[in-house]
């Protein structure tokens, strides 16, 4: 089983690079995010002429998701929406059972600054996330809950954790807060497989952030333990934020027997 996650940060924008990549790397589920569609503009037709169908949650210029998958292992089940998320026409949560497996596709807030209301927001949302999870998890399966999180799990997820103080994405209640979701009963696939290395799925547009590797890992790909001790590569495919009109995010891959 081949699954990845990808902001795309805009998917009309962004359309050649996805095509491109599901004719390269052949995924059984693509997790977006950032999709930016209007709901009747999502690319279903597109993603069909590459023999992919797709679960969508698209709320215009903003946000959106969708879980893509083989059109041989369809989407079902689907549900749009997270129950308790702060605002919810932001369509950042969306879920579907892809063949055996529950999937979800996740856009968490980015919270803005700290001592906001959006911070306030992103923090409410992870109490809502980790209730769904929790409750998937009760409800028996395997489940994968993937997308960009918006927070650097560890200092060794930034470049410099000097140059994060007082910020989001590495503050304290963040980081607990992505951990409750984890705690619900799932396993970072990327450091399961990667205990220590440094790898960064996000660098800034500015200043040549990516050149000069100046990035963060805010994307993950979070697996019921059974798809963990199955594990056989997690790889983040840093060539996709090159080239032209990249994502400032890359796809992260997760392969499992």
């Amino acid at each position: 089983m081949r699954l990845v996650t990808w902001n795309v940060n805009s998917l009309r924008a962004r359309l050649p690079r996805v095509l491109e990549f599901l004719a390269e790397h052949e995924p059984d589920v693509l997790c977006l995010q950032e999709t930016k569609t209007d709901p009747d503009a999502f690319p279903h037709a597109e993603l069909a002429e590459a023999g992919y169908v797709a679960a969508d949650h698209s709320a215009g210029r903003w946000a959106g998701v969708a879980v893509v998958a083989r059109e041989q292992l369809g989407v079902a089940a689907v549900r749009r929406g997270l129950a308790g998320e702060p605002i919810a026409e932001e369509a950042r949560w969306v879920e579907a059972t892809v063949g055996e497996l529950r999937v979800v596709s996740v856009y968490v807030p980015n919270g803005r600054e700290l001592a906001s209301e959006w911070y306030e927001q992103k923090l409410s949302f992870f109490d809502a996330m980790a209730a769904r999870a929790g409750a998937l998890v009760a409800a028996g399966g395997e489940l994968v809950v993937a997308g960009d999180m918006n927070v650097a799990p560890a200092d060794v997820d930034v470049y410099d954790p000097a140059a994060f103080v007082q910020v989001t994405h590495t503050s304290a209640p963040e980081r607990a807060a992505l951990k409750g979701v984890v705690d619900a009963g799932l396993v970072d696939a990327y450091r399961a497989l990667h205990p220590e290395e440094v790898g960064f799925t996000w660098w800034d547009y500015r200043q040549g952030h990516f050149h000069r590797g100046l990035g963060m890992r805010i994307d993950l790909t979070l697996v019921s333990p059974s798809i963990g001790e199955r594990l056989t590569r997690v790889g983040i495919e840093r060539d996709y934020r090159k080239g032209s009109r990249p994502s400032d995010h890359v796809p992260l891959v997760a392969d499992w027997a």
